[in-house]
């Protein structure tokens, strides 16, 4: 603290504001390191058409469960292009995923469908431990 003489004959102080400055972008540059610089959005797994033959082969190991809307009635699953009944779901999906590495699955409903559906077909895939799951749509058509 500097100390200078009035002409009143009485001692003055004067903060020196130098050392909180430095403080200041001391405090700065920390908290500019520790705030994340990268935004984080949403993980979207998306199915990608096989380029070759030999990814054909590699693209059976893609699990997609189908919900069929039947007007009037309970809907249809199947997995990957086979009947399953609802019950038989988490058993099925269970026997799938014991060996697998990567257990990723895909679930595709029809426009019609309540979404309630949808939704117990992903808890029954979390209760058979499916790690990832993503949600099929409709393509869009141009023009439409």
């Amino acid at each position: 603290m500097a100390m200078t003489t009035g002409s009143s004959g009485g001692a003055m102080g004067d903060i020196n504001v130098t050392p909180m400055i430095d403080i200041l972008l001391v405090l700065l540059i920390i908290f500019m390191v520790i705030v994340p610089v990268t935004p984080k959005g949403l993980d979207a797994l998306v199915p990608q058409p096989p380029k070759s033959p030999q990814q054909q082969q590699q693209n059976d190991r893609t699990i997609v469960v189908q919900v069929n809307y039947r007007p009037g009635a309970a809907p249809t699953y199947k997995i990957n292009e086979t009947d399953v009944a609802k019950t038989d779901l988490l058993p099925r999906l269970t026997e799938i995923y014991a060996n697998r590495a990567e257990r990723v699955m895909f679930v595709r409903g029809d426009d019609d469908l309540n979404f309630a559906y949808i939704a117990e077909v992903i808890d029954i895939a979390h209760s058979a431990n499916v790690d990832h799951i993503g949600l099929m749509t409709p393509k869009i058509m141009a023009g439409q």
